[in-house]
């Protein structure tokens, strides 16, 4: 007889081995469309707008506070707000990034419309390559997972997580592009410990 916590462990364990396999699958999946997203962003003269709903926002609230934080300004708008009102905050000159696994969220799908009108280039965030974003955008990023993590196979679990770690390939692609530095990094960091530390050995190295 198979015990709760026994199960319990076997389904987190399976969990993570999910995610796991989601995230190395991405590797192989770069290429030239990837570098043409970097060449879009460095070219960029105003910001990265990130948009996505439920789960997808969270996720792309993460991916603009990463980017922000290593030397591409961006910020992040909720698709539902945008649609009243804050779509504002996206001009000719931004780059918007739309996140949705399906690539069939109405809201995400309806601010990509909106945005395109203005000039601005959208990049699709999603597992779905045809969908309504995907080809509303001029580039696509393919996040796409075999299954989801959870033993249901439903919870946005391996998906959230592959795009979040795409969010941060990105990122890092950026920092080697734009000669990203220990001391660029403490100039945005000057508090905690993290910044006492890279302020300090910045110091020293003068």
């Amino acid at each position: 007889m198979v015990h709760l916590p026994e199960l319990s462990l076997n389904a987190a364990r399976e969990t993570l081995r999910r995610e796991a396999e989601a995230v190395a699958a991405l590797a192989s999946r770069l290429d030239a469309t990837f570098t043409a997203v970097v060449d879009l962003i460095v070219a960029c003269p105003g910001r990265i707008v990130l948009c996505g709903l439920g789960k997808s926002g969270l996720i792309g609230r993460k991916i603009a506070a990463t980017l922000s934080s290593t030397g591409t300004p961006a910020v992040f708008v909720h698709a539902a707000e945008a649609l009243h009102g804050d779509s504002g905050m996206v001009v000719p000159g931004d780059v918007m990034l739309a996140l949705s696994a399906s690539g069939e969220t109405a809201e995400v799908c309806h601010v990509a419309r909106l945005v395109l009108a203005r000039g601005v280039s959208v990049v699709a965030l999603t597992g779905a390559r045809n969908s309504t974003l995907g080809n509303l955008a001029v580039h696509v990023l393919d996040v796409g997972v075999l299954q989801e993590a959870d033993p249901l196979n439903l919870a946005p679990t391996a998906s959230t997580t592959a795009t979040l770690a795409l969010g941060d390939a990105l990122a890092s692609a950026l920092m080697v592009r734009r000669g990203f530095t220990e001391r660029d990094f403490a100039g945005f960091h000057p508090a905690g410990s993290l910044g006492a530390r890279l302020l300090h050995d910045t110091e020293e190295t003068k």
